[in-house]
C-alpha cells in the first residue's frame, strides 16, 4: 500500500439528496449505493457562477480519459433564487455542455450534508464510498486527475473497482434556429449578429430578426480562425463594431478576443492565447501573447475595446493600434466598491455599453448597474453587494436587480438593463436617479439592442430575439426583495479560528522559490463585524475577532496557494495556482463554533477525528 493511501482520510459519503431530481440520466434515479465501485466526482456549482464554468471545462478532458472509472456528477446547489427553478437548471446543463448526471437540489439539502461552503468544490468519493478528498475554486483537475491514477491502482489491486459505461443519458437536441444565444449587434446593413453561444458559432440574422442569412463558424467546440465554415469558436458571447467596420468577439471559452470580417466572413484572433489567465500571469502586453479569462463582453470606449473579464472579476482593455492588451480597472478581488480603476471591485461584469461619457456595466453576482467615467473611475448606479438581490424600483439606492448579464444605451441617456434572472427589461434614469421596469415575462433575457424606436431583446432561455416598443410608461411590479439563501454558520463571539486547510497534491511540494507560497485575504459585510483580522496575510490560519453587538454578517475569505512539482532532479517543475473566494453568512451567538475552517485543498482531519 503506497504512503498516500496507507495516510488518507476516508469519511463515510452522504447519500445524494435533491428536490429536483436527476438530469442527463434518461429518467432513472441514482443513489450511492448504485454508483459503488465507480470513482465518483461530485461537482457542487450553481450555473451563475464564473468559477463554476471555468471547473466544468477543466473536466472535460478528465471525464473522457477516464470515462470507464469515473463517475462525474454535478450536484446543482443554487445561490439565486431564479436558480432554484428547475426548468432553469435543465437549461443550463444544455446551456453549457454539461455531459454528466446533474443533481438538481434547490434546497442546498446535499450542499449542506458534505458541509460545501462555496462554489465550486469537488469531493472525490472513492469506490467503497469514502469521501476522500475535497478541492475548493478552480486549478484542482491535476491533482484530482494524479488521486484518480491512485484510486483506479488501489482499488483495482483490492477489486473493488468497477469499470464499464456511466450513468450518463444524452438529452434530444432540440430544432430551434438559435440555441441560448448571448449577444447581439446591429451591422450597418440594418442585419443583426446574434452570438449563437451553445452552438459555438456567430449567426446573421435578416432585419425581421429571424431570417437565416448565414452562419460563421463550424458549430463544434474549438479555437481556430479562418473562412466562416472553417472558424471555430468556445461558447462566444458579447459583440461589437469597430471602427473599420469589423466586428470584435468575446470568445469566452477560449479566453481569447477574436475579430469577424463582416464582408468576407473571416474570422482571426485578436488578442488571448486560449488559455486561462491566472495569478501571476501578465496583466499587460501584446494582445497575442497574453492569457484572457472569459470574456464576456466587448465594447468601444474612449477609442479602446474594453473587454468585461468576468473570470477575473476585472475590465481590460485592447488597444487596435498597439494590438496591446491591458487591465483598465478591478484588482481581482470579488466585491463592490468604487473608485479609482486600481482600487475597484467587480463581480462577473458580463455587459457593457459605451456612450462618449460612460461606460456601462452589468455587474452580474452583485446585481449591480455601475459604469466607468472617462477618468477611469468607478461608479455604482444600482445594487449594493454580493448578497443583496431581487425586483424592486423606485429610487436607485434602494433598488434591487438580479443577475443582470446586459446593459443598452438609450437614445434619451438612460440605460435599459436585462435583468437575466428577474426575466425583465429594466431601465434606470441617471437624471431622475429613478429605476422602473419595460418589459416581464422575458426569458433570461442576456442583451438588447436599439432600432428606431425599438428595442430586440436576446431572450436566451427561448432562443430568439424578441422586439418591443420603447414604452413610453413603465410597468409597475410588485417589489421582491431577496438575500442570499444559504444557512448562516453560528459562531461565537469573540475569537474566531479561520483555519484554511491546503494540503499540496500527491508528489507536490509549497511553492516557495519567490517568496510566501500562500496568501489569505479577509474583510466582512458589514466592515464593523470585524473587530480585528482583516486584511491580506501569508499564513492560511488566522484568529479574527467579531463583534458580539452586531448579531450576524457575511466574512469575505479569499485565499491563494501555489505548489510545484517534487522533483529536485527537475529544473522547470511544472507549477499551479490554487484560489477560491468565499462568502461565509455567520450568525453571532453564545455556543455557535470558534473554529472556521474552509478546505482549499485536501480533507479537514482536525474536523474528523
Amino acid at each position: 500500500m503506497s504512503e498516500s493511501t496507507s495516510r488518507r482520510v476516508r469519511v463515510r459519503a452522504p447519500e445524494l439528496v435533491g428536490k429536483g431530481g436527476w438530469l442527463n440520466t434518461g429518467d432513472t434515479q441514482y443513489t450511492l449505493a448504485d454508483l459503488r465501485g465507480r470513482i465518483v466526482i461530485l461537482d457542487f456549482w450553481t450555473f451563475c457562477c464564473i468559477n463554476c464554468l471555468h471547473v466544468l471545462d477543466e473536466l472535460r478532458e478528465l471525464e473522457e480519459k477516464h470515462r470507464d472509472t469515473v463517475v462525474i456528477i454535478g450536484v446543482h446547489s443554487p445561490k439565486f433564487v431564479h436558480e432554484a427553478e428547475h426548468r432553469a437548471v435543465v437549461d443550463a446543463v444544455e446551456r453549457y455542455g454539461v455531459e454528466h448526471p446533474v443533481l438538481d437540489d434547490p434546497e442546498l439539502t446535499t450542499w449542506k450534508q458534505y458541509a460545501v461552503r462555496a462554489w465550486p468544490t469537488l469531493v472525490v468519493i472513492d469506490p467503497e464510498g469514502y469521501v476522500v478528498a475535497q478541492h475548493a475554486g478552480e486549478g484542482h483537475a491535476h491533482a484530482i486527475e494524479k488521486l484518480v491514477e491512485e484510486l483506479e491502482a488501489e482499488h483495482e489491486a483490492k477489486g473493488t473497482l468497477r469499470r464499464g459505461d456511466g450513468p450518463y443519458v444524452a438529452p434530444e437536441p432540440e430544432p430551434t434556429t438559435l440555441r441560448f444565444p448571448g449577444k447581439a449587434v446591429l451591422l450597418p446593413s440594418g442585419n443583426f449578429l446574434v452570438s449563437d453561444t451553445t452552438r459555438h458559432q456567430l449567426v446573421e440574422l435578416a432585419a425581421d430578426g429571424e431570417s437565416v442569412v448565414r452562419r460563421i463558424g463550424n458549430g463544434a467546440r474549438g479555437f481556430a480562425d479562418g473562412p466562416a465554415g472553417a472558424a471555430a469558436f468556445n461558447e462566444p458571447q458579447g459583440l461589437a463594431l469597430l471602427d473599420d467596420g469589423a466586428v470584435v468577439v468575446a470568445d469566452t471559452v477560449n479566453h481569447a478576443l477574436r475579430r469577424l470580417d463582416v464582408a468576407t466572413g473571416e474570422v482571426t484572433t485578436l488578442a488571448g492565447t486560449g488559455r486561462q489567465w491566472w495569478q501571476g500571469s501578465p496583466s499587460s502586453g501584446p494582445a497575442r501573447e497574453v492569457d484572457l479569462s472569459s470574456p464576456w463582453d466587448v465594447a468601444v470606449f474612449g477609442g479602446r475595446v474594453w473587454i468585461a473579464m468576468a473570470g477575473v472579476h476585472q475590465l481590460w482593455t485592447y488597444d487596435p493600434a498597439s494590438e496591446t492588451v491591458g487591465v483598465a480597472a478591478g484588482t481581482t478581488n470579488e466585491g463592490l466598491v468604487d473608485g479609482p480603476g486600481a482600487e475597484a471591485w467587480f463581480a462577473q461584469p458580463s455587459g457593457l455599453a459605451a456612450t462618449p461619457e460612460r461606460l456601462w456595466l452589468a455587474d452580474s453576482e452583485t446585481s449591480a448597474l455601475r459604469w466607468v467615467d472617462t477618468e477611469g473611475a468607478v461608479h455604482t448606479a444600482v445594487g449594493t453587494g454580493l448578497f443583496d438581490f431581487g425586483h424592486r424600483d423606485g429610487a436607485a439606492e434602494q433598488a434591487l436587480l438580479q443577475h443582470p448579464l446586459g446593459v443598452t444605451a438609450l437614445p434619451d441617456g438612460s440605460v435599459a438593463v436585462s435583468d437575466t434572472y428577474n426575466h425583465a427589461l429594466r431601465r434606470y434614469d441617471p437624471a431622475t436617479g429613478e429605476v422602473t421596469t419595460l418589459a416581464t415575462d422575458l426569458r433570461e433575457p442576456s442583451d438588447a439592442v436599439v432600432v428606431g424606436g425599438d428595442i430586440v431583446v436576446v431572450e436566451s432561455a427561448r432562443h430568439r430575439l424578441t422586439r418591443l416598443r420603447l414604452p413610453e410608461e413603465a410597468i409597475r411590479v410588485d417589489a421582491v426583495a431577496h438575500r442570499t439563501r444559504r444557512a448562516a454558520t453560528e459562531v461565537a463571539a469573540g475569537a474566531l479560528r479561520l483555519d484554511v486547510i491546503f494540503q499540496a497534491p500527491a508528489g507536490q511540494k509549497l511553492d516557495t522559490r519567490y517568496g510566501p507560497s500562500t496568501r489569505l485575504l479577509v474583510s466582512s459585510t458589514p466592515p464593523e463585524l470585524l473587530l480585528s483580522g482583516e486584511g491580506a496575510g501569508t499564513d492560511l490560519a488566522r484568529t479574527l475577532e467579531l463583534d458580539p453587538s452586531i448579531p450576524e454578517g457575511v466574512l469575505h475569505v479569499s485565499a491563494m496557494a501555489a505548489s510545484c512539482d517534487d522533483d529536485a532532479a527537475n529544473e522547470y517543475p511544472a507549477c499551479h495556482v490554487h484560489q477560491q473566494d468565499w462568502g461565509v453568512p455567520v450568525r453571532v451567538t453564545g455556543d455557535g463554533a470558534d473554529r472556521l475552517p474552509l478546505v482549499l485543498a485536501g480533507m479537514d482531519t482536525a474536523g474528523t477525528g
